[in-house]
């Protein structure tokens, strides 16, 4: 859908308490399902051992709390704060990167976020979903190969792996969240936020 939807959408204002809970109430699904997910990611590493970079695929997951917390609650920083702490709650739990990702969840979630400054945070069609998605993947990934992937090759692993997780970014957490957002709509869930105010237009 395009984002001339959003056009009319006023500038977000300050945050109120609802605000932050559901940011935290995200972020506390959002980190159990991010550790979850590691296990996931650990185990089609061996089937895809003929093309690594396909891994990126998978990647999207792990953005989707950088898309939907700003469709959904329209703050700015929602996204940031939102993954965040999911990334800090994986880490709690026990994640393999140990507290290396709470520093990727604010990367990711200032990538997310660069989508909705570009629009002035007043559009959340479509378009700027998938592209928060895809830039949050970009610099979870750049964060990756500098991190973890250091010496491996540029073009033959480097290149393909970012754009596949950006594909993925794109997808899952970009129109995933869009999805999602739809999907509550009916359930009253979001009518105390703007996306809910504005069902008859998404």
């Amino acid at each position: 859908m395009p984002d001339s939807v959003s056009f009319n959408t006023p500038a977000p204002g300050r945050w109120r308490t609802v605000d932050i809970l559901t940011c935290a109430v995200l972020a506390v699904a959002f980190g159990v399902v991010f550790w979850a997910w590691n296990f996931v990611w650990a185990g089609i590493e061996p089937a895809l051992a003929f093309l690594p970079p396909l891994k990126g695929l998978v990647y999207g997951v792990w953005l989707i709390p950088a898309v939907l917390a700003p469709l959904i609650v329209r703050r700015v920083g929602a996204g940031l704060l939102t993954e965040f702490l999911a990334a800090a709650v994986s880490a709690l739990l026990g994640s393999f990167w140990g507290l290396l990702v709470v520093y990727q969840g604010l990367v990711q979630g200032l990538g997310g976020e660069l989508a909705f400054a570009a629009g002035r945070y007043r559009r959340y069609g479509a378009p700027t979903a998938v592209a928060a998605g895809a830039l949050a993947c970009f610099a979870a990934t750049l964060f990756d190969v500098i991190a973890y992937y250091p010496y491996y090759d540029f073009w033959a692993y480097k290149v393909p792996y970012i754009a596949f997780a950006m594909l993925s970014g794109a997808i899952v957490a970009g129109l995933g969240s869009k999805a999602l957002v739809k999907a509550m709509l009916p359930t009253g869930v979001l009518d105390r936020f703007p996306a809910g105010r504005e069902r008859a237009r998404i």
